[in-house]
């Protein structure tokens, strides 16, 4: 009875030890980082309109070859990618004259990408691939090893691998079928960096963001945001494009961890009233931010149609004449209703597309519209044609 009493004692005061256990934490309590949050309607994010200044991307470029082409590679005309074929071939030890050799499975291909500012060795990079001879298309081909040099004509990278074109061709007898560009291709990190440019390292008592959009209301409201979150006179506007951040005393040794604070920071943008328009394609982006003065906008029609019917004169039985080929024309002219809507002092995005839409206007008819508006001076907005 005794040995069962101090059983049943030992398993209670166990039991009591790992409940006090679980409720105790079992080190020094962490502060837990908080999930940044999402920027509020109508604001953006401080690294969606700008960059820590120094940072910037590399162009490299090279020269090289795609292989394996089904007879769809540079002709005979094409006289260089022959003469690279035959360079690469003697120094495998085979010895041919460019002139007498006669290949459409290659293709002479420039060979570009933009290596990022913290690229260290060993780093993949997609590349493109983009035909400088006659070749009708790069399907299938791929890409040999090539040096991939930089502004100061030292390699940093080696690309070569498969290309992707997202698109295809064929057909026989004159008959083609093509879907896509089928002269540029992309290898999805196909070149590998050798040799990386050193990024410009901050000063560990100040650092510079660069707006990507230089704008002066936008800079002031960049460096409110800023003090904002650091404190008073921490940030300044050093002009439209700079904001000059100064670096706590606790960030010194840790410029990142500053850099993944402020970048999440939500700022108001005060957007440009634009424009775009493209003329080619008859696609018109207008801004939230545009208005119209006073105008008053009529938009009429005018079609002509011609068309044009061939006719046979028959002659008469017997008559020893000839048919003959009579061509009947007709011509059209059809002008259609204008409308005239008159737009106030001050209208909105809202209001002009309300106005458009009640003309019946195409987007070919808005081009012409608002460059009329402009040249009226009632369009309130920079006009920008593609």
């Amino acid at each position: 009875m005794r040995r069962l009493l101090l059983c049943v004692l030992s398993f209670t005061l166990a039991s009591d030890t790992i409940v006090r256990a679980t409720q105790e934490p079992l080190g020094p309590a962490t502060t837990p980082i908080a999930a940044a949050e999402p920027a509020p309607a109508g604001s953006t994010r401080l690294k969606d309109i700008a960059s820590l200044e120094g940072l910037h991307s590399t162009p490299l470029v090279g020269y090289g070859l795609v292989v394996g082409l089904n007879k769809t590679g540079d002709r005979r005309q094409t006289i260089f990618s022959a003469q690279t074929l035959a360079n690469m071939l003697e120094r495998f030890g085979v010895s041919v004259p460019a002139g007498q050799m006669k290949i459409e499975n290659i293709a002479a291909v420039l060979v570009t990408t933009d290596m990022p500012a913290y690229a260290k060795f060993g780093t993949r990079v997609d590349v493109t691939a983009s035909s400088i001879g006659d070749a009708r298309s790069l399907q299938g081909g791929v890409l040999l090893p090539t040096a991939l040099r930089g502004p100061d004509g030292s390699v940093h990278a080696t690309a070569q691998g498969a290309l992707s074109l997202g698109g295809f061709g064929g057909g026989s007898g004159g008959n083609t079928v093509q879907v896509n560009h089928l002269t540029v291709g992309r290898v999805p990190g196909g070149a590998l960096v050798q040799a990386a440019f050193p990024p410009d390292a901050a000063t560990a008592d100040t650092i510079a963001f660069a707006l990507k959009d230089p704008d002066f209301v936008n800079a002031g409201r960049l460096a409110r945001a800023i003090n904002a979150e650091l404190g008073p006179d921490s940030a300044h506007a050093v002009d439209s494009a700079t904001v000059a951040v100064r670096v706590p005393s606790e960030y010194r040794k840790a410029v990142p961890d500053l850099i993944a604070r402020l970048e999440p920071l939500p700022v108001e943008i005060d957007a440009v009233a634009r424009v775009v328009i493209n003329e080619r394609t008859g696609t018109v982006v207008v801004g939230g931010a545009v208005r119209l003065g006073p105008a008053a906008v009529a938009h009429g029609s005018l079609s002509v149609r011609i068309s044009t019917q061939v006719e046979a004169s028959q002659p008469a039985p017997l008559s020893k004449g000839q048919t003959t080929l009579v061509p009947n024309q007709q011509v059209d002219v059809n002008e259609g209703t204008a409308q005239l809507i008159e737009l106030e002092q001050g209208t909105t995005l809202e209001a002009v597309v309300r106005a458009l839409n009640a003309l019946g206007a195409t987007p070919r008819d808005i081009i012409a519209i608002m460059q009329a508006l402009k040249a009226a001076g009632a369009l309130r907005a920079e006009l920008v044609i593609l």
